[in-house]
């Protein structure tokens, strides 16, 4: 147990102080610890809390015991990760609001974790078509068969049949609920829960024993969206909570992808929406293997079996080389690619730069003719 687990807790007891504001705490101090014993002053200036929110971590901190509050805590819910961890989500702590407790039952994969095998999400409708139903077993099969974790939420309709059917091939696939690991919400799905709890994982920003409420769901959407490298709507009418996914995945830089149907069809409406707003059409699994082919994780070597019919490809990778006449800090950007795609953030976490320096860089490198910007905030040498 290290300190910032016990105060990861503490901050997130007082009200007001939600993932965002303690985020930015961590940011500033390095340590949710240290934060914790800064003067007030000091978390004002550094974290931008204003007056309101300090009157609410006064009174937090002069009433709660962050040791004897993780003490009991722990007794309902021994089985959770904090940003502070390393176990913990390696792209869902680099969202803006990253819960500051993540509670799991389940098998955990430690590569998933860090970002090394490929995640999707597939969401939409409580209320399919047969249409609807028929692509969401399609895509999750073949995309478990493929070797993507499928990421969902456990809801009636679109959810559960991507569930169900990733676990029915094979793969794995992880739940992300709007209540306590503990509860099944839906009741209908408690077999499901259970057999993801064997073959998957089940997630939740929620402790043990919290029941369903509305207003959790549009948050455990950011969950699912900060978890997947893609987005997948199956179907979804024009306010569907999978139109939030889309949007979170949208601000997050992950790739989205609708399915188009008549838009006669009510649950259609919102992926016609989708599409017309950039997102990319599913015209056929080939093509979306394709697409996705190209997301990358933080090991591309994952990706190496999505297309077990395909030999792979052992020509040696050659780096030609750059202008003579480049700088020496856009050189040291270029030498970073090879034949894949790299996302922005690993650019960044390569260069050890600020990233306004790494955005300025690409720039001029794109418009050099030596790299190309794909969807989703990734680059790629021209």
């Amino acid at each position: 147990m290290t300190d910032d687990r016990v105060y990861w807790l503490a901050w997130s007891s007082i009200a007001g102080v939600g993932p965002t504001s303690l985020k930015r705490l961590y940011q500033h101090f390095g340590s949710v610890a240290v934060a914790w014993n800064a003067s007030d002053s000091a978390i004002a200036e550094g974290a931008g809390f204003g007056k309101k929110l300090m009157v609410a971590v006064r009174e937090g901190r002069s009433q709660i015991d962050p040791e004897a509050l993780f003490a009991e805590h722990i007794q309902k819910n021994p089985l959770f990760w904090t940003p502070s961890d390393p176990e913990y989500p390696r792209f869902l702590r680099e969202i803006p609001s990253p819960p500051p407790l993540l509670y799991y039952q389940g098998k955990v994969n430690l590569e998933e974790n860090q970002g090394n095998i490929p995640t999707v999400a597939i969401v939409g409708t409580r209320n399919p078509t047969d249409h609807g139903r028929r692509w969401a077993r399609r895509l999750s099969t073949l995309l478990a068969q493929q070797g993507f974790t499928i990421v969902s939420g456990m809801a009636e309709g679109i959810d559960g049949e991507a569930h169900q059917s990733c676990l029915k091939a094979g793969g794995r696939t992880i739940a992300v609920l709007g209540t306590g690991v503990d509860v099944v919400y839906p009741s209908r799905h408690r077999q499901l829960q259970a057999d993801i709890q064997k073959q998957g994982l089940v997630i939740s920003e929620h402790p043990a024993a919290t029941q369903p409420n509305k207003a959790h769901f549009p948050s455990r959407n950011r969950i699912i969206a900060g978890l997947s490298r893609a987005t997948i709507v199956i179907e979804a009418p024009e306010r569907s909570g999978s139109l939030i996914t889309a949007s979170y995945a949208n601000e997050f830089g992950g790739d989205i992808y609708a399915l188009p149907n008549s838009p006669d069809i009510a649950a259609a409406r919102g992926c016609l929406q989708l599409i017309h707003q950039g997102a990319e059409i599913i015209v056929s699994e080939e093509k979306l293997l394709e697409m996705l082919g190209a997301i990358p994780t933080t090991n591309q070597s994952a990706l190496a079996n999505l297309s077990p019919s395909l030999p792979p490809d052992t020509s040696p990778v050659v780096n030609a080389a750059p202008p003579v006449n480049l700088e020496p800090r856009l050189e040291q950007v270029y030498q970073l690619f090879d034949r894949d795609a790299l996302l922005f953030d690993i650019i960044v976490e390569k260069m050890q730069i600020p990233t306004s320096e790494v955005a300025g860089i690409l720039l001029e490198l794109e418009l050099m003719g030596l790299v190309t910007q794909l969807p989703g905030m990734r680059y790629q040498k021209t």
